[in-house]
């Protein structure tokens, strides 16, 4: 029975390797034909006949309203890395079903449990959703955390007479390793923008998209800047104060929590060891006592 599971999983992991490596093939196979375009047509033919592992970008959407929104906030918006995810929550419930499947049937005997099985697939189709949110929250983190560095830079920048498309690129070409997420953002915003739309319009939809409060504020004055022209520099001034005393303010609120934590620890570890030491001589004192009063 064992070496009939081990089997089936060299079986299947042998089978995934053949199918990814086909897929690869198939996607690269159409980014070629996209590339020749050849005028008999043959070109557009094998562009139209798309790989299944970009095809899963068709799913965006479908199976999760909340993922595509996460998604752009990670910053997968190719169809590619979208394919990916959606690649991850499927296979990961099939896996974690099969996995389920073999081992109950190991254990019991009997074959295997349906229960088991569908509670595991379940566990396996949330876990790309919960790695996915807790990705989002550290890259929110991240860029709240660069926004405040980066009001100085921009401050700089406005006061040598650059506007605020030249000081953008300035940040997105200059600026990889001190705002590497942002850098990431404004480059898109950048080529969308060399294409002929709006810069603020573009600021906006990029901070709608992030939905982060310090980058809206800042969008907020960039726009303000853009409209009319002038009188952002000192506001970007207030608003970097701003931050530094919500920055202040946060800090002193996990400082209290560690504070409080660490006095249920001292509590629950160093009080029970400090009643030993004090009142362990009174109560040995006692039970010598009422030992002597039974002799």
């Amino acid at each position: 029975m064992l070496l009939l599971i081990l089997s089936a999983f060299f079986l299947l992991a042998a089978a995934c390797v053949i199918a990814y490596a086909f897929l690869r093939h198939r996607r690269d196979a159409s980014i070629i034909a996209q590339r020749i375009a050849l005028p008999d047509g043959t070109g557009m033919a094998a562009t139209k006949n798309r790989s299944l592992f970009v095809g899963l970008g068709d799913l965006d959407g479908k199976l999760d309203a909340e993922v595509p929104r996460l998604l752009d906030q990670l910053g997968w918006r190719s169809t590619e890395q979208r394919a990916r995810y959606y690649a991850l929550q499927i296979g990961v419930p099939i896996a974690a079903g099969l996995s389920a499947a073999g081992i109950t049937a190991f254990l019991t005997g009997n074959g295997p449990s349906l229960l088991a099985i569908f509670a595991s697939a379940g566990v396996g189709f949330l876990l790309p959703k919960r790695w996915l949110k807790g990705a989002v929250a550290k890259r929110r983190e991240k860029i709240s955390e660069e926004v405040s560095a980066m009001l100085p830079l921009l401050r700089m920048l406005f006061e040598v007479g650059m506007t605020v498309e030249q000081s953008l690129r300035a940040l997105s070409q200059e600026g990889q390793k001190i705002l590497p997420e942002l850098s990431i953002e404004f480059k898109r915003v950048l080529v969308r923008v060399d294409a002929g739309l709006d810069l603020a319009s573009e600021l906006t939809s990029m901070a709608e998209r992030l939905d982060i409060d310090q980058l809206n504020d800042c969008v907020v004055i960039l726009e303000q800047l853009i409209r009319q022209g002038g009188g952002a520099v000192a506001s970007l001034v207030s608003l970097k104060e701003l931050f530094d005393d919500r920055r202040m303010t946060s800090l002193q609120e996990k400082v209290s929590k560690l504070s409080a934590k660490m006095s249920g620890t001292m509590v629950a570890f160093l009080f029970p060891a400090l009643l030993i030491i004090l009142a362990g001589p009174g109560f040995v004192a006692i039970f010598g006592a009422l030992s002597g009063m039974n002799q």
